[in-house]
């Protein structure tokens, strides 16, 4: 017997228009509230640096004067970039870097990771902690993008339009073929 196959997304391009337009109000839901979390979070290491350099002492992160201004400023300007949805996928990089930071300097969940990779006790810590929904919030925006609700999305469709048409031009046009030299 044939098994039924699954409607490919062409078959019902109502529901498509239907995915599309939830997926950038779940992205600009995503970008809203985790943009002003981290927002939230800059302005507190920046506007409590002496209590922020002592959690960073305590939990034995190099530099922490330096890394209390660091986490301070890329959570900050990185938030307010976020919420607007201007350079989303790229503010999503050190954003990444920075939870992640965030999650495995102050614990030593890479060393109990390590020494025991199976145990659920060292996930659970980690999908526990603060900085894991930034992180999963940053890994959303850096793959799918900030989506049509976005200054990015009115940049694409205006100002880059031009530039990304010519670059698919380029690269589907053959280069003459390289001659011998004379000599």
């Amino acid at each position: 017997m044939n098994s039924p196959s699954l409607p490919s997304h062409s078959s019902h391009p109502a529901l498509e228009k239907i995915a599309c337009a939830g997926r950038s109000a779940v992205l600009l839901l995503i970008r809203l509230a985790w943009g002003l979390e981290s927002f939230q979070s800059g302005w507190t290491h920046l506007h409590d640096v002496p209590t922020q350099l002592e959690r960073f002492q305590n939990w034995h992160v190099p530099f922490p004067r330096a890394n209390v201004y660091i986490s301070g400023t890329t959570e900050l300007v990185c938030g307010i970039l976020l919420m607007a949805g201007l350079f989303s996928r790229i503010i999503s990089i050190p954003l990444v870097f920075n939870f992640i930071v965030a999650i495995f300097a102050p614990h030593h969940y890479l060393k109990h990771l390590f020494a025991m990779p199976g145990s659920i006790d060292n996930w659970t810590n980690i999908i526990d902690d603060t900085a894991f929904p930034f992180l999963a919030a940053s890994l959303v925006i850096l793959a799918f993008g900030p989506g049509r609700i976005s200054i990015d999305f009115l940049l694409q469709r205006t100002i880059f339009k031009n530039r990304r048409l010519g670059r698919h031009l380029v690269l589907k046009t053959k280069a003459p073929p390289m001659r011998a030299p004379n000599g």
